[in-house]
Parts: structure tokens; C-alpha cells; sequence
């Protein structure tokens, strides 16, 4: 592969990890779909998706662990954000409760599926921030959440960019089946708050692709 590639490559990759950063902040940040094209750009380099990998669930923990430190100091914006919308605030009251009384491995658990719902990781990084209980458990699990999640994004990206010859059609395929995924996890988790007879939202979770 050529210098002038290899520079291109790098900031497909520079972008697609910056995206996972903000998306904790701005979970419309198509993160998940850079994170692929990022991949597809330099899936022939040797090496190049796993070291991706690791910057991406790198930057994802470092994401959380931004906005967690900004809602415990009380940072305006995000009091504004709350304020101005309900239906967010909701959702983040709703999941504190949601995590209340939980064990350790069913928290787990919120914390890595959160990763795969779209805004799932900003409800809950606002749930934790806001609650009384500390956070250093929560940051455990968000760190196996981000590896989960890099990992997953990444082999979607570089299995199907073997499996077609097409980049588009790789692009395609990969995208689409992280949002069938982000999807089928939205519905169980509805699914599972009706069982329990808790109130349902599609916004309880909310990240994912």
C-alpha cells in the first residue's frame, strides 16, 4: 500500500475513533457505521483491525469516563440538556431505577447491553453520574462493555469485507446488520421491562452501531 493510502487509511481511522469518543455525548454520531468504513479502508494493512480495535474500545471508555466526570461536577450544558428535555430525563431516572438493588453480574449485564442500543451508553453514563453510588464499579464494566462492542463492530466490518468483493456491498451488509442487531436488542430489553411489568419507553436504553 502506497504513503498517500496509508495517509488516507489514518484518517478514516483518526475520525471513525474520535466519532466513538462523542457519541457518549451526541449519540446520533453515526459511530459504529465510520467505525466499519474505517475498517474496510484498511482491512489489507497487517495488523491494522486489531490495533483499530483496541483505539476504538480505548476511546469508548474514555467517552464515558468524560461524561461521567462532567455530570458529577454538575456541568451546565448537561443540566440545560436535562431540563430541556423531559423525555431524556425520564429515561435516565428510569434506569437508576432500573440499577437499583441489581447484583453485581445483572448491573453487568445493563451496562454491556446498553452499548449495543442506540443512546443506551448517554442514559446510562447520565444515570450513573447522577446517582449517589460510586462509579468505580460502573467503569469496570463499561470498560468489558467498550471491548465487547469494539470488538464486535470490527469483525463485523472485516468479516464482511471478505466475504464480498464489493466494498459497497460490504459497507452495506455490515451496517445493516449492526442496526438489525442494535434493533433485536431494543426489542428484548422492551420486551423484558413488559414482562416485568415495568413501564416501557422506546427511549429506556436509549448507542449501538
Amino acid at each position: 500500500m502506497g504513503s498517500a493510502s496509508l495517509v488516507s487509511s489514518s484518517w478514516y481511522c483518526l475520525v471513525a475513533v474520535l466519532a466513538v469518543l462523542g457519541d457518549a455525548f451526541l449519540p446520533l454520531l453515526p459511530s459504529g457505521t465510520l467505525v466499519i468504513l474505517a475498517v474496510l479502508k484498511t482491512d489489507r494493512i497487517t495488523g491494522a483491525p486489531l490495533m483499530l480495535a483496541g483505539a476504538v474500545a480505548v476511546s469508548s471508555f474514555l467517552g464515558d469516563v468524560l461524561l461521567l466526570a462532567l455530570v458529577r461536577r454538575g456541568a451546565p450544558f448537561l443540566r440545560r440538556r436535562l431540563a430541556r428535555s423531559p423525555k431524556l430525563a425520564d429515561s435516565v431516572r428510569r434506569m437508576q431505577q432500573s440499577l437499583d438493588g441489581r447484583t453485581s453480574r445483572t448491573a453487568a449485564a445493563v451496562v454491556i447491553v446498553a452499548r449495543f442500543v442506540p443512546g443506551g451508553r448517554t442514559v446510562l453514563d447520565l444515570a450513573i453520574g447522577h446517582s449517589p453510588a460510586p462509579s468505580h464499579r460502573f467503569l469496570r464494566w463499561s470498560a468489558v462493555a467498550a471491548l465487547i462492542w469494539a470488538g464486535y463492530i470490527v469483525a463485523l466490518g472485516w468479516l464482511n469485507s471478505h466475504w464480498f468483493n464489493t466494498a459497497w456491498l460490504s459497507m452495506a451488509v455490515s451496517c445493516a446488520a449492526a442496526t438489525s442487531i442494535s434493533a433485536a436488542v431494543a426489542r428484548v430489553v422492551r420486551r423484558n421491562r413488559r414482562l416485568s411489568g415495568a413501564p416501557v419507553e422506546s427511549s429506556d436504553l436509549g448507542e449501538a452501531a
